[in-house]
């Protein structure tokens, strides 16, 4: 069960890919974004070169819970990426994946130049292993 997370930014697409077995998240890169159909037409042959059942995306919720411009051009380009794939499409509450990846980037010693070419897939990895374990514990 390969499950493909996305960290999707204006600029930048942090990837994710879960191990067969769906229980470990690992960075897949990062994608710099050009269109937004080349962008979704890439993400979708991606996710199915790699063999994915479904995608989660990470959800930018307001620090309130609610939805804001941010959220509704994720779910947008998102939902392309899962209709171009055929996959089901899953969200994951987002807001605090990226100051997460900053810290633990910091603990293991990363230049803050290097951080910045990292943080977007390890936020990736952060949703995805979020959302993996919810499927373990039944809670999704």
């Amino acid at each position: 069960m390969r499950v493909l997370g996305l960290d999707i930014g204006d600029r930048r697409v942090g990837v994710a890919v879960s191990d067969e077995t769906g229980t470990i998240a690992t960075p897949h890169g990062v994608h710099t974004r050009r269109s937004a159909p080349e962008d979704v037409a890439q993400l979708a042959q991606l996710a199915r070169q790699l063999g994915a059942v479904a995608i989660v995306a990470g959800l930018p919720l307001n620090m309130d819970g609610t939805e804001g411009q941010q959220a509704r051009k994720t779910r947008e380009f998102a939902e392309a990426v899962a209709e171009g794939s055929g996959l089901p499409l899953h969200y994951v509450d987002e807001r605090l994946t990226s100051v997460e990846a900053d810290r633990a980037m910091v603990e293991g010693g990363l230049s803050r130049r290097r951080r910045r070419g990292h943080r977007d897939a390890l936020s990736a990895v952060l949703l995805l292993q979020e959302w993996l374990g919810s499927q373990r514990m039944g809670t999704s």
